[in-house]
């Protein structure tokens, strides 16, 4: 049995997760993280990971990245697992999750979906192919709350595109700053906010008279859920190391 702290409790994705967990017999959730700490479940809600008084096996995040140093502090002191599902970290904080990941385990992808993983899997096959003669763009869509833009799955789509052609393009946000041509080593990123969507990205490959697009949507962010509680899971005993979807996947 898995004993999982949700940091973020009580937000939006942090109950959802909570329902996942309870809808399974493989973990439990064990305590919640959240400034908002009115209990809604069979656990207790801190304020803060100090004030926590039971220790997990496993954290799952999905707060803001100001909760990251917090974390990271106490799952070094205590060897408890990490996963990461937040977006919006800056180079320094990365930098930080990736130091950590040499003590402990640790989880860290932009997106916890098993279909926007296989879409960026598609997406560097279609680029070994059509990359150097196709002009790439990505767009993203999400809801009218979300902070950050462009979203951390787009970069993960960028970087994984950037990754088969030799890191050789440059990322371009807006064009309407940038009066000039198209230059050819660039992957363009255009942020959609608005309503309730709950997150879509799709890649554009744009050759000469013909163009293939690769598209993913979530329709609900149980998918996000879903995939945060089985990181959680396959955390679990792991050694330390920096784990992402591909190393799950492999193990399934």
């Amino acid at each position: 049995m898995t004993d999982i702290v949700i940091c973020g409790a009580s937000g939006h994705m942090g109950r959802v997760i909570a329902e996942v967990i309870n809808n399974r017999e493989d973990c439990r959730v064990a305590a919640g993280i959240d400034k908002v700490t009115a209990q809604y479940g069979d656990f207790p809600i801190v304020s803060s990971v100090s004030e926590l008084t039971v220790k997990p096996d496993v954290i799952i995040d999905f707060s803001h990245p100001s909760s990251l140093d917090d974390l990271l502090n106490y799952c070094l002191t205590n060897g408890t697992a990490l996963v990461i599902g937040s977006t919006g970290y800056n180079d320094e904080q990365t930098a930080k999750i990736k130091k950590a990941a040499e003590q402990i385990p640790l989880f860290f992808t932009f997106n916890m979906s098993l279909g926007v993983n296989l879409l960026a899997d598609l997406a560097k096959r279609a680029t070994k192919i059509l990359g150097d003669q196709f002009d790439i763009e990505i767009i993203e869509k999400h809801h009218n709350q979300k902070l950050d833009a462009p979203s951390g799955t787009a970069i993960m789509l960028a970087n994984a595109i950037n990754e088969e052609l030799d890191n050789r393009c440059s990322y371009t946000y807006d064009r309407h700053s940038v009066r000039a041509k198209r230059t050819k080593n660039e992957i363009g990123m255009h942020s959609v906010r608005g309503g309730t969507i709950v997150g879509e990205h799709e890649i554009i490959f744009a050759g000469r008279d013909e163009v293939v697009s690769l598209k993913h949507e979530a329709h609900s962010k149980s998918v996000f859920a879903v995939g945060a509680v089985n990181a959680a899971v396959f955390l679990c005993g792991k050694p330390a190391g920096l784990y992402a979807m591909g190393d799950l996947l492999a193990e399934a």
